[in-house]
């Protein structure tokens, strides 16, 4: 069974898969194209319209049969929200959402980090790869409920004049971008079966490079006791592809129909990174404005004033049939030697409290098993996949012996999406499965590996020896 993290995937059979969400929580599904958009209201599937074709809802299970899904359907994204709309999510356990075959197999298993202030999340994503079906961990929240999700999927909602409206949706989780609400107040979001066209034209002719957002920026880090940033023409140029390309198709997205993400972008415009943020917005008519909403929420704050950043790299493109402003700023620091290693000792350390809290002994570093993770996350990475098996079939156990490890028990973790050292142990520890290896008595030994680009960010490995 796959253990997911935000923005991992993991293949699926082209078979009747069952996906249980048990808990206080009302499920729903959304059919869509690659275009991320419904054809109607039919694909709508919740409460009081339980079934679509090829697709079911019986209480928290919904099942879904792929070759069955009405025509030109590519995309089954799953929803999440309270059973008691009086309780936000944030007072709730974190939804998780277990995947099942027909035979009763367990497939996959996800758990975003706990929803704060959203009243709906974007769980996960059932999606078409060439003839191949995959599953993605999304763990992305909404603040203003169905309303504002139906409208972004392209499903009429009827707006009770009683309501405030006008909620911009939040982001939750890593991999996942801030937005802002466009100027006729309409929210958009990012991810999901939100794509955008790949399409850079629009970006390369109408992007500003970034000089007038600069200063307001780092007034505001200033401000916050951080570190100015500065531009760097790569970033720039990646920044300005993405918002053309949403510009284009007048949508926020980290990843475009046919697969092609923000860090995709950053990685061809020749920029290698340790670390990098992002702020996907639409909205904001002026730098002051941009600035303002990326110091309005604590998330969008931490970001803006992170201090592990140090370029930047900036761009807004008008959408040619609104007028509305897209903006992309990608905020990273460059990949270093010096950086990759300092960054693993990091991990190794963090790794290393949690075993001595459980009253174990640390973990030693191990050049071979550290060979062997950076080769995994870089292999990730350059092929677009996610998972502990390669390609080809290799396992960890492979792996190390491969880079000449003599080491009899091994055991690996991975994950995607997490930008720090504390986030990504974070997340193994709060993982049942990788924080039984993070603390298994029998492992002595330690290597850690770390890649930038693909869909998600970063691509980390952990392996361990023993």
């Amino acid at each position: 069974m796959s253990e997911l993290v935000p923005g991992g995937n993991t293949p699926l059979p082209d078979e009747v898969l069952t996906f249980r969400v048990p808990g206080p929580f009302d499920l729903s599904a959304l059919v869509t194209d690659d275009g991320g958009k419904v054809r109607g209201d039919g694909d709508f599937v919740f409460y009081n319209q339980p079934a679509a074709p090829g697709v079911r809802l019986d209480g928290d299970r919904l099942t879904v049969d792929p070759p069955r899904l009405r025509p030109g359907a590519t995309r089954v994204t799953l929803v999440v929200s309270p059973a008691d709309l009086t309780t936000p999510l944030g007072r709730l356990p974190s939804p998780t959402v277990q995947v099942t075959a027909p035979d009763g197999r367990a497939l996959a298993r996800f758990t975003p980090p706990r929803p704060q202030r959203e009243t709906l999340l974007l769980l996960a994503e059932l999606y078409r790869r060439g003839t191949a079906w995959k599953l993605r961990a999304l763990g992305q929240g909404y603040a203003d409920g169905l309303a504002g999700i139906a409208r972004d999927f392209g499903v009429d909602v009827t707006e009770d004049t009683g309501g405030t409206g006008g909620t911009a949706p939040t982001a939750a989780g890593p991999g996942t971008a801030p937005v802002a609400t466009g100027r006729g107040g309409s929210p958009r979001t990012p991810g999901g079966g939100l794509g955008t066209s790949t399409g850079t034209g629009t970006g390369s002719r109408s992007g500003t490079g970034g000089e007038d957002l600069l200063g307001p920026v780092n007034s505001a880090r200033a401000a916050a006791g951080r570190p100015p940033v500065r531009l760097d023409d790569r970033l720039t140029a990646a920044a300005r592809d993405h918002a053309g390309a949403m510009a284009a198709r007048g949508a926020l997205a980290v990843e475009s129909p046919d697969g092609v993400s923000v860090y995709h972008r950053v990685v061809s415009a020749g920029y290698s990174y340790l670390t990098i943020g992002e702020h996907l917005v639409s909205g904001p008519r002026s730098p002051r404005e941009f600035v303002e909403y990326c110091l309005s929420a604590e998330q969008t704050r931490r970001t803006l004033c992170d201090p592990a950043f140090d370029q930047a790299g900036i761009a807004r493109v008008p959408d040619p049939r609104t007028g509305d402003l897209y903006w992309t700023a990608l905020w990273a620091r460059p990949f270093s030697r010096a950086g990759l290693e300092r960054t693993a000792r990091e991990v190794v350390a963090l790794t290393n409290t949690e075993r001595a809290a459980a009253g174990l002994r640390p973990l030693g570093t191990d050049t071979t098993l550290t060979a062997a993770a950076q080769a995994h996350s870089a292999d990730m990475v350059a092929r677009d996949f996610y998972a502990h098996t390669s390609p080809e079939g290799s396992r960890p156990w492979d792996r190390a012996a491969a880079a000449g490890c003599g080491l009899r028990a091994i055991g690996e973790n991975i994950a995607c999406g997490q930008r720090s050292p504390a986030e990504v142990v974070q997340g193994w520890m709060d993982s049942p499965g990788h924080r039984a290896n993070i603390l298994k008595p029998d492992f002595t030994h330690i290597g850690i590996g770390l890649a930038g680009g693909s869909r998600a960010g970063t691509y980390w490995t952990q392996l361990f020896g023993g």
